[in-house]
Formats: C-alpha cells, sequence, structure tokens
C-alpha cells in the first residue's frame, strides 16, 4: 500500500504502519480508522481497495510530508525575519519554550555526552 510516495510497512498493524507518514501520529491514525470503520489490528494487504482509496484520501485531505515541512520552514523563517524573540532562539539553536538552559538542552546547545563520565578527563599521576 502506498500513500502520496510513502510505502506502509506491510508487516505491520495498519494503525501503526500510517505513521511512517511525517504529519501522522497515533492519534490522527486511530481517528482515521475509525471514519472509515477499519480495525487498527488489520495489516495493510488485507484491506479490500475501496478501504484502501478512502483511507489514501482521508490521509491526504491532511497537510503531510513535504507540504507539512516547507510550512513548517517558511513559519520558522518568518519568525527569523520579522526578528521575534522566538525566531532569535531558532536562529541561536535554543530551545523556544521557555525551557532552562543551564543543565538541560544539551542536544540543543551541542553539548553531548555519550557515555557517563565522559565529559572528565582523567589525570595521570607522573
Amino acid at each position: 500500500m502506498r500513500i502520496s510516495g510513502i510505502t506502509i510497512p506491510d508487516k505491520k498493524r495498519l494503525e501503526i504502519g500510517l505513521t511512517v507518514i511525517y504529519g501522522i501520529g497515533v492519534s490522527r491514525s486511530k481517528k482515521i480508522l475509525d471514519e472509515h470503520g477499519v480495525s487498527y489490528d488489520v495489516r495493510p494487504g488485507d484491506l479490500t481497495e475501496e478501504q484502501e482509496s478512502a483511507i489514501r484520501n482521508s490521509v491526504e485531505s491532511f497537510l503531510i510530508e513535504g507540504d507539512l515541512k516547507r510550512k513548517i520552514s517558511s513559519d520558522v523563517k518568518r519568525l527569523k525575519d520579522i526578528d521575534s524573540y522566538r525566531g532569535s532562539r531558532h536562529a541561536n539553536k535554543l530551545p523556544t519554550r521557555g525551557q532552562r538552559t543551564k543543565t538541560n538542552s544539551r542536544t540543543m546547545r551541542g553539548n553531548v555526552r555519550k557515555t557517563m563520565g565522559s565529559g572528565r578527563v582523567k589525570v595521570s599521576k607522573t
């Protein structure tokens, strides 16, 4: 089963399989399946043609994949262009929603430590 150029995995349940599409999570996939009366446990290969086309049409009615990514990047660009506080946080690659940065947000700040204790270098006694 393919929806807007994305192949839905045949071995996963349809509820989880739809989440490989960017912009569709578990809750949205459940709403789509409920709307068409399809069980969550069914595999994509077991669907009838009518069910498959109905699911495809409802998924494509949402903003997904490339269009959604373009919209998000244009929204961030707009924030940067109007010199808003959130835009400056995006530009500096810092958290934008008020999180603390003194101790957390290592990944945003670029201070990633892979293993425990790797931040400290042992001094040899010679």
